[in-house]
């Protein structure tokens, strides 16, 4: 039976611009790109050189420290550029593709698929293991670890929501097959998180998984929020989690023994022509969505949701574990008499403004802050919308001390940044809240190796 967990709170950001459900098959991009950005917790090192030919699951780099951990080409073709930042930082490769795609192949055999170990070289042979994120830390898993489970969260609840059962149309059979595989990678149990709100969802009837129903606003769908009321993360504990299109890659993997790294996202936010679900590649260049996009004015292209996601400017590239691009306004003008004014044409998360009158409106939100940082009070935000057991402001303080033994009694195992985004969000004094997270982390991992 179902285990039913009915959250409190939490907040629900009303933006203009949802995808409808209509999906659009894009034509191939004139760029793609790999961004070792992307993947936390790795040094990169490349495997191919400008000029090189890759097919589709071809590896571009590898982790320095783990070389059996490597990054695929999303598309067969030439190797364009490999840029570079400060100090030589490996920031991106760029691929060109060819107008006919080829794609690396492997043997799959039902013996094969008998024996975890050769499951996970498989994946990590063809670039599949970056799917897998560990928890505590939100890095690329470890593939000598065992999870004591694995969670995958089956709805989102993000601003400018996507309806997860609409991008798993007719793909119910591979997200069924990469739940078995991943059944096989834990002698635990795997977790399928699903909202309460959508009794219907093609999900309910997937097997080999544990269903749980979460009722609550944003963040009830983050997978971090999932863990914390299913099986919370210890100190020792490691928990492995996917997002529920890479179960259907890597389900599409073993069944066919190809890697496609096709995926769906949704293009939306105020500035989009006609917000859709689109049928991609992963890593393309936003210039194949150009003609979409309203780009009167300055706007933020966001790789990902607006909370979490990066922005990559209007000659970017798509993020790895993106599945939608939003497009706002930015907040780069001041208004006249600011928070003075009723403001009935802006949403207010403590009812400031008069436009909480009317619940259901959707609002055209920018990237103004309305004001800079200043000091770091204890207020009581933060806890009414992070709906779990953590006090925020005093682990927040701990990291900013360099406190480890506060940091691991205050819950830093249980937490990556879209598990505070909106902590980040509702902040009177605006402090960066995921980025002094990250410092957290980035010490609780130094301290541990």
């Amino acid at each position: 039976m179902s285990r039913v967990v009915k959250l409190r709170k939490g907040l629900n950001i009303k933006m203009q611009g949802s995808a409808e459900k209509v999906l659009a098959r894009m034509p191939m991009a004139a760029k793609y790109a790999v961004k070792p950005s992307d993947f936390k917790g790795i040094t990169p090192r490349l495997c191919v050189k400008q000029g090189d030919v890759v097919k589709a699951g071809t590896p571009v780099f590898e982790d320095k420290n783990n070389p059996a951990v490597k990054f695929a080409s999303p598309v067969s073709g030439m190797v364009d550029e490999i840029n570079r930042g400060d100090r030589r930082k490996l920031l991106e490769i760029v691929i060109k593709p060819d107008a006919e795609q080829e794609y690396e192949k492997y043997k799959i055999t039902d013996e094969l698929l008998k024996n975890r170990e050769q499951i996970i070289q498989l994946m990590l042979d063809a670039g599949l293991w970056s799917m897998v994120i560990q928890r505590p830390y939100g890095i690329i898993a470890n593939p000598n670890a065992k999870p004591k489970a694995i969670f995958v969260s089956g709805f989102d609840t993000a601003p400018l929501l996507l309806d997860i059962d609409f991008l798993l149309t007719g793909q119910e059979e591979f997200f069924q097959k990469g739940i078995d595989i991943l059944a096989k990678l834990t002698d635990g149990k795997v977790h399928l998180g699903l909202s309460a709100d959508d009794y219907a969802s093609k999900l309910n009837k997937i097997k080999n998984a544990e269903i749980n129903i979460f009722s609550g606003k944003h963040p009830a769908g983050n997978v971090g929020v999932q863990i914390h009321h299913i099986d919370p993360i210890g100190k020792g504990d490691v928990v492995w989690t996917l997002d529920a299109q890479h179960v259907v890659s890597l389900g599409r993997f073993f069944a066919t023994g190809v890697y496609n790294s096709d995926r769906i996202v949704a293009l939306c936010g105020s500035r989009v022509l006609r917000p859709q679900y689109l049928h991609v590649v992963s890593g393309a260049s936003i210039t194949a969505y150009a003609d979409r996009i309203d780009h009167s004015g300055n706007v933020r292209y966001i790789s990902g949701n607006v909370l979490t996601g990066v922005s990559i400017g209007k000659d970017g590239y798509t993020g790895f574990y993106a599945n939608r691009i939003s497009v706002i306004p930015e907040g780069d003008h001041s208004e006249f008499l600011g928070w003075a004014m009723p403001r009935l044409q802006k949403f207010s998360a403590s009812k400031s403004y008069f436009s909480w009158l009317t619940p259901a409106k959707n609002y055209k939100l920018d990237t103004n802050l309305n004001g800079g940082e200043r000091a770091f009070v204890v207020s009581g935000q933060y806890e009414k919308v992070l709906p779990m057991d953590i006090y925020p402001v005093y682990l927040l303080k701990a990291i900013l001390a360099e406190n480890i033994d506060k940091m691991e009694q205050l819950g830093i195992y249980e937490l990556i940044e879209e598990d505070l985004a909106l902590c980040e969000y509702v902040c009177t004094s605006k402090i960066e809240i995921q980025t002094i997270l990250r410092q957290g982390i980035e010490l609780m991992i130094k301290e541990m190796n």
